[in-house]
């Protein structure tokens, strides 16, 4: 499928002369968009993810075909880091995002990033994860919380826990970007990695090499709307029918995965896809399977989870004055809902 996005662009680069390039835009302009894909038509999708449990309807709709009904092969890409796949994505080097979706807000607003959030997935399933000798938040004055990146999703919230605590940011904790949940586990077994927010398994991994947990983001600060699927609106428009066909598989994926009868297979899944001990990938079904904490029914938007991630971002970050825009600015849920009529079909 990446193949047929990037024609124009392909065709603009390898010109070299500027009266070239110009009649290569123009011829790109002004095109019409090519029709929505076949149903059975076979592509490749070059998905960008975390390593995770979010990505576990991905999982399960390869493990139970559902892509493969659909002609779709699925390549996944791991991120170290969300500017990493935030620049990635803008720049056309894969075609789908599934990750925290306040990552496709701070591309549309600070960006200027043509992105468009098409589907939800979980409430994140954090934890507030600290070195054993911290008792409670007010104990990490003066210390370090490890963070991805210090302007979205999980450090937000993070940022918001220690407002509520009376810290000053900047001069009661230091916050030092290191990267994806994988590497920020690491930093817990460190003498500087004070405190970070895990979510599963990294957060049982965490526990297992003695840190502890202050709360879930569920606790300490109300329902959520992490993970989620987005992308350019322009690839979107011109893929139409193929990205339909990947969420018919994923909302088959996330339904597999919440429903009961699974569950051993879902263990399995994740004792696989992410390398974990039986009782580490009991933990991480128990976390997915929490109602407000885990998938949300379908991997639906949680329209609450979004007004609430954005109004954290309007206070925290100061964007739009202070006042979140609704939801509705950033979603277009379109395909989602047709994706849903065809696994309901």
């Amino acid at each position: 499928m990446h193949a047929k996005v990037g024609v124009c662009v392909a065709r603009t680069v390898s010109v070299m002369s500027t009266v070239a390039v110009v009649a290569g835009l123009s011829a790109c302009a002004f095109s019409s968009p090519p029709p929505p894909s076949p149903p059975n038509d076979p592509v490749t999708l070059r998905i960008n993810v975390f390593q995770g449990s979010s990505n576990t309807p991905i999982y399960m709709a390869v493990e139970r075909g559902a892509f493969a009904r659909r002609g779709i092969t699925p390549v996944l890409q791991f991120t170290p880091n969300s500017d990493m796949q935030r620049e990635g994505l803008a720049l056309g080097r894969f075609d789908i995002a599934v990750a925290a979706v306040d990552n496709a807000v701070a591309m549309i607003e600070v960006a200027k990033k043509d992105v468009v959030i098409v589907a939800g997935g979980d409430g994140g399933m954090n934890e507030l994860m600290v070195r054993p000798e911290f008792k409670q938040v007010s104990d990490l004055r003066g210390k370090n919380f490890i963070v991805d990146a210090t302007n979205t999703a999980y450090a937000l919230i993070g940022r918001k826990i220690f407002k509520n605590a009376g810290f000053v940011e900047g001069q009661d904790y230091t916050m030092k970007p290191l990267g994806g949940t994988a590497i920020r586990t690491k930093s817990m077994e460190t003498q500087e990695g004070h405190s970070a927010m895990l979510n599963p398994p990294w957060n049982f991994v965490a526990k297992d090499h003695g840190a502890k947990s202050l709360g879930s983001t569920l606790d300490l600060f109300g329902l959520y709307q992490s993970s989620g699927v987005f992308v350019m609106r322009p690839w979107a428009e011109a893929n139409a029918g193929t990205l339909q066909r990947f969420l018919s598989a994923y909302i088959e994926g996330c339904r597999a995965t919440q429903d009961p009868a699974n569950r051993e297979q879902v263990l399995l899944v994740l004792q696989k896809n992410l390398k974990l001990e039986r009782r580490i990938a009991e933990q991480t079904y128990q976390a997915l399977t929490t109602p407000g904490h885990g998938l949300f029914k379908d991997c639906a938007i949680e329209m609450t989870g979004m007004r609430n991630m954005l109004s954290l971002r309007a206070e925290i970050e100061g964007q739009w004055g202070g006042v979140a825009p609704a939801p509705e600015k950033f979603l277009d849920l379109r395909y989602y809902q047709r994706a849903l009529s065809d696994v309901d079909r």
